[in-house]
């Protein structure tokens, strides 16, 4: 038997107010495809990840996820990578805990954990390279450190769909390439599907399959080559845009509110 599909938004529609954030959003996500969401702030791109995972509802239309409409208590079968956010510096959980909510969420806490969730959760840490500090208080650690443990938390229902809400945010070009290669081994490896909300397109380009971008009620889904145009972005926005190539990265200028034209902030990691 196939997988079902990983995700399946027919003809969705989202007010907020009287605004519509978006309207006849339409997307079928293959197994195994990674999908870029672009946009400026406000135009609905975490309101989409939200939606899909039952937490706002749509005006119109419909979202399955994992071959099920989506509810509102949610599916465990998602992955869900928060944007990065510092940890309170006196966080006690310990680097592993913090894996161990993912592994084991509802029963987590209890006395002893069961040897199959500790073994799950050494294997995650494992994975995301965090065997040298997953003793440690999480609030000690940089901020790429703890990105790397959302992301394990993320991971440890083995997600057939992960969805990604601006993980990059403030860390290091090094950390940002970590976290985007972790996620990308987890969707080879497993054949997951990847929806991943970013200001800035390059540190994925390489792994994007199709773009999403969404921009004053309007939106433009293709390949990176079809949306990331100076003529496609100029008609989305209604003003001019142009998309220019310096090296290998790309750079969007012109776009009102185009925060993915900025990058921001690589300069905050290893401050504790």
């Amino acid at each position: 038997m196939t997988d079902p599909s990983p995700l399946r938004i027919h003809d969705a529609s989202l007010r907020r107010g009287d605004r519509e954030l978006w309207s006849g959003l339409d997307l079928d996500v293959a197994p195994g495809e990674f999908i870029a969401v672009l946009g400026p702030s406000g135009s609905g791109k975490t309101t989409l990840l939200r939606a899909i995972l039952g937490l706002e509802r749509l005006s119109s239309g419909s979202i399955e996820a994992l071959g099920t409409p989506v509810r509102r208590r949610g599916n465990r079968r998602i992955g869900y990578i928060p944007q990065q956010r510092p940890l309170a510096p006196e966080t006690a959980l310990r680097g592993r805990d913090l894996i161990g909510l993912g592994v084991d969420g509802h029963r987590f806490g209890l006395p002893i954990p069961r040897k199959g969730d500790r073994d799950r959760v050494a294997e995650l840490v494992r994975a995301v390279g965090a065997e040298q500090y997953a003793d440690r208080p999480v609030g000690e650690l940089s901020g790429g450190e703890q990105q790397r443990l959302r992301v394990g938390q993320a991971l440890a229902d083995d997600p057939k769909l992960l969805l990604c809400d601006e993980p990059l945010t403030s860390l290091d070009l090094a950390n940002q390439q970590g976290v985007v290669r972790l996620i990308d081994q987890h969707r080879r490896r497993t054949g997951a599907a990847v929806l991943f909300v970013t200001h800035d397109i390059n540190p994925v380009l390489e792994h994007v399959d199709r773009i999403l971008y969404i921009a004053h009620g309007r939106f433009m889904l293709g390949a990176p080559d079809e949306v990331l145009d100076s003529a496609v972005l100029s008609d989305l926005y209604g003003a001019p845009v142009y998309v220019l190539r310096a090296g290998d990265r790309l750079v969007v200028v012109g776009a009102p509110d185009a925060d993915d034209a900025h990058h921001h902030h690589h300069d905050e990691e290893g401050h504790k």
